[in-house]
Formats: structure tokens, sequence, C-alpha cells
């Protein structure tokens, strides 16, 4: 799910819901699935390496979709998932049934685990919602609950996706900021080596790379 965090209203949450309102969570998943998110989510498991003994965290779940394709993957892996928003939490509790996963309420900018607590923290199509200090503070956060070894793997739009007219809707200003020099020296900023964009791809709503950062 997508993190703003900038005010505390009465009327409003300070986290943006799933596709934007609160009126689109029935359908998210239905979204999710024709703007293929799912190959992304596969992709990135993918490339995070997992083994069967780690522990998974994925911050932004949502409806829990990435992190339940990490249990099923390996379903020796303890796996948790994060998200501030408590309506899109319940709908992945859920769907995920007795699988064996954990949802927890939360902000990726504070996390609530101690120390070095996984060996993996995945992050698919949130990171682009965060303003830069909001970028920093989650990477700060990321690095602290990591393992040594452990390591970050995050998919999300370039700036050069802004060209795609879907995109332009959907994701308006946020995608300003997240190119992979931006992202590059903030991870490295963070403390995370062996950064890299392993990969980048064209969707049907814009282009997306996928990074890695090490602890």
């Amino acid at each position: 799910m997508h993190e703003r965090r900038h005010g505390h209203g009465t009327h409003s949450p300070d986290y943006l819901p799933a596709a934007g309102y609160d009126a689109l969570l029935p359908v998210y998943d239905l979204i999710s699935r024709l703007l293929g998110a799912a190959k992304l989510h596969r992709r990135l498991a993918e490339l995070a390496d997992l083994g069967p003994e780690q522990r998974v965290l994925e911050i932004g779940c949502g409806t829990g979709n990435l992190t339940m394709l990490v249990k099923r993957r390996q379903p020796g892996a303890e796996v948790v998932g994060l998200d501030p928003d408590p309506r899109a939490l319940a709908l992945a509790t859920r769907k995920a049934g007795r699988l064996g996963v954990r949802f927890d309420r939360g902000y990726s900018q504070s996390l609530p685990y101690p120390d070095g607590s996984f060996d993996r923290v995945l992050s698919s199509l949130m990171f682009h919602h965060l303003d830069e200090e909001q970028k920093r503070s989650t990477l700060a956060e990321v690095r602290r609950v990591l393992r040594p070894g452990g390591a970050l793997y995050l998919v999300d739009f370039g700036e050069d996706s802004g060209g795609h007219g879907l995109l332009r809707r959907l994701r308006p200003h946020r995608i300003v900021g997240n190119g992979a020099d931006t992202l590059t020296r903030l991870f490295t900023g963070a403390g995370f080596g062996a950064v890299a964009e392993l990969a980048r791809e064209r969707t049907r709503i814009g282009a997306v790379s996928y990074y890695r950062g090490t602890a």
C-alpha cells in the first residue's frame, strides 16, 4: 500500500489507500492483475534470492499479494507484511487464511521491529509515493532492521515512466525524484552496499526498475 503520512486530519487517513480511494479496495486486486502487478511480484521474488529459513518483510504490502507469493515460494520462511491501511490488512488476512503469514499495521518510516530482524525486505510500487525525506527515513529503517548480509529488493517506477498517459492519471507528481541515479544515491546514503539497478522493463503503465541494496 502507499504511504504519505503528511498530516493527521480527523476525516482523512495519513496514508494513501489502495488505488488512491477506499471505495476501490474491493476491486484493487482486479485492477492490479489487469495492470500486470503479478508479473512484477514474480520477478522481484526471483531476484530476491529467497531462502527457506529466512525472515522476510514486505513494506507497503496492501492486500498481501506479494507477501503471500513469497510464502508460497518458500513455505519454511517467516513472512510478514506491513501496511498502514487497516482495511487492506483485513482483506489480506482473509485472503491468506491459514497460509501462515503475518500482517502488521505500521509505516515504513518507523518500522515496529528490533534491529537486525530480517534477512530480506521487499517493496513493490510503493516507494514513488514517498517524498525524499520519507524515502530517506524508510531506507534508514530498512537498513536498521536488516541483518548483516541481508538485503532490500525494490521495484518501482522511474522518472521516464511519466510519459505514459495512464500513469500520469494514476501516479502524478510522485514519479519525480524516483530515477535510478536518485535512488542509488539514497540507498548509498542510508548505508547500503552493493547497490545496483538489477533490471529495467516496460509495463502497461510505464517503465519499472528493480533495485538491490545490501546491509
